[in-house]
């Protein structure tokens, strides 16, 4: 456990009620990242990755999948550094968006910065037609797997339409039951108001998979989590999910939304056509907000914004460095930022 618990009694000196006092607490990082197209290079019969082969349109070979790699593990290596110190090396419990199957994940958890961890994977095949999954990294001495299952989301009376599954994994979290449901919702392709159906029906199934547990456990901790394709104010988040942005305005049945204020300051995870969006968002159910009880409850939420990550000149200044831009190889890290959670804990 030394690798994951840390003193952060600094940055608790000006919380408030019983909290404004210095004191030591343990923390953990939980962390969202989108991928961006994580493809190995071979051409897979019956999936579409045909463009991300040797011989495809993107031309995708081992040196620009190991460059990707590469980048991928200075990113996940760095999360949480800046909160917990420089001997952090990495999120507790990574969930991740596409991905095309296990052995990406292998190859990145390999990464010489990240093998030390130990991660371990939790990752269901989906029928997505692009063939990208969903998937979990965790670190086994922080975290247990219990159980774990893939919620395949299909849209009443659209037979031929396939997307990622849902993610739900629940386990123990240094000694605190824990339960994740990791997403990746339907595009905005075709357009916003077009394909809000299918993210407001994909907000339905996933506010279920929530439900069914607090039936069992009224008071557990859950964190829905993933590229919702929607920003915090959008009628899936709101109103499907009943995510709030302020706890004071939450009432029985809702949860808690702490990416909320980052958006409404202008500040997101992908940039398209010059403006912001927030699609990466953490989610929380009322248990991770009681201070008071023995377990880890939330302290934070983050968006991994580093200079690096970010293009430092011409048309897309200052959005997201990608690893493609058409079918040009950038040799960027993602179009995606990554977001995260600090838990912390008497």
């Amino acid at each position: 456990m030394k690798k994951f618990v840390y003193a952060l009694a600094c940055l608790l000196v000006s919380a408030s009620g019983a909290w404004a006092q210095k004191q030591q607490v343990k923390a953990g990082i939980v962390a969202f990242y989108n991928f961006e197209n994580l493809f190995d290079t071979l051409d897979t019969e019956n999936v579409r990755d045909t463009e991300f082969s040797p011989l495809g349109k993107k031309k995708w070979n081992t040196a620009k999948y190991r460059k990707k790699l590469s980048n991928l593990e200075q990113v996940i290596s760095s999360i949480g550094k800046d909160d917990l110190g420089e001997a952090f090396g990495g999120p507790a419990v990574l969930g991740v968006a596409e991905i095309e199957n296990r052995s990406v994940l292998e190859d990145v958890v390999a990464m010489p910065k990240l093998s030390k961890k130990n991660y371990k994977i939790v990752h269901y095949d989906s029928p997505d037609k692009r063939g990208i999954d969903v998937a979990l990294l965790y670190d086994p001495s922080v975290f247990t797997v219990t159980n774990s299952r893939a919620v395949p989301f299909r849209m009443e009376g659209k037979d031929d339409f396939y997307t990622r599954d849902q993610l739900v994994v629940s386990g123990v979290f240094d000694g605190d039951p824990l339960h994740i449901i990791v997403n990746h919702w339907p595009s905005r392709r075709g357009g916003e108001k077009r394909s809000r159906p299918l993210r407001n029906a994909a907000a339905d199934l996933t506010r279920s998979l929530a439900d069914s547990i607090l039936a069992a456990d009224a008071g557990a901790k859950i964190i829905i989590m993933g590229d919702l394709n929607d920003d915090p104010v959008n009628t899936s988040v709101v109103e499907h999910l009943k995510a709030k942005g302020k706890v004071k305005n939450m009432k029985a049945g809702d949860f808690y939304n702490p990416f909320m204020k980052y958006y409404r300051n202008g500040i997101g995870t992908l940039a398209w056509n010059g403006s912001w969006n927030l699609f990466d968002q953490h989610i929380l159910s009322p248990g991770l907000l009681n201070r008071e009880q023995g377990g880890y409850f939330f302290y934070k939420a983050k968006i991994f914004r580093k200079g690096y990550l970010l293009n430092k000149e011409g048309r897309y200044k200052g959005a997201p460095f990608r690893t493609f831009g058409g079918s040009n190889f950038l040799g960027g890290y993602s179009d995606h930022l990554p977001t995260y959670l600090i838990l912390v804990k008497k």
